[in-house]
């Protein structure tokens, strides 16, 4: 349609997800193996819940059969489009623009990525190279115990290392701590429930 429209040249064409495959309205994340092989689903902070695909396409512009491993998220985008579109005066935020990584070029990513959920007792993750730490259960015990697991070794999240790389789990708690930002709409540790009932 871009092609047919004549906007091929000028338009970025992105295909990602929010989330991994999910259970509302009767779906089956089970039935055509939504997650891949990944641990989870939506509303999950393992793989499966959070790692999407991604393609991005603009004639001329992005390298044809380029794989990247670079970790990004959604955040990201905003400040791409904007790099994108020539835009010079950039909003802060915490993205950054993937749009090198988009035309091949090497790039240094996020020296971590930071989730959190407030369901289910409440999440915490942090991706930081080919670790990934998941906080379980943080309404609460903010300071509970961190799964470990290496992505590169172990992309199904089976294998819980904490215990044998406490200097890692100790960084990713810290991560966990700095990204962090309390809101008394979204509250997720237990002091911040304590506040509300107040």
């Amino acid at each position: 349609m871009l092609k047919e429209k004549g906007m091929e040249e000028n338009t970025l064409f992105v295909f990602t997800s929010d989330n991994g495959p999910h259970k509302e309205k009767g779906g089956d994340p089970e039935f055509f193996n939504g997650s891949g092989g990944l641990r989870g689903i939506k509303r999950d902070l393992y793989e499966g819940g959070i790692r999407e695909p991604f393609l991005a396409y603009q004639k001329g512009k992005t390298k044809p059969g380029y794989v990247s491993h670079m970790p990004a998220a959604l955040w990201d985008l905003f400040p791409t489009f904007l790099q994108a579109a020539g835009v010079k005066n950039k909003p802060s935020t915490d993205g950054i623009s993937i749009l090198p990584t988009l035309k091949g070029e090497r790039q240094d990513g996020h020296p971590f990525l930071y989730w959190e959920f407030h369901e289910g007792g409440g999440k915490q993750a942090v991706r930081m190279g080919d670790w990934k730490g998941v906080r379980l259960d943080v309404n609460k015990d903010a300071n509970g115990q961190i799964e470990l697991y290496n992505l590169k070794t172990d992309p199904g999240e089976k294998q819980n290392v904490a215990t044998k790389h406490p200097a890692v789990v100790k960084k990713i708690a810290a991560f966990m701590q700095r990204a962090y930002v309390p809101n008394k709409d979204w509250p997720l540790l237990p002091s911040e429930f304590a506040e509300t009932n107040q």
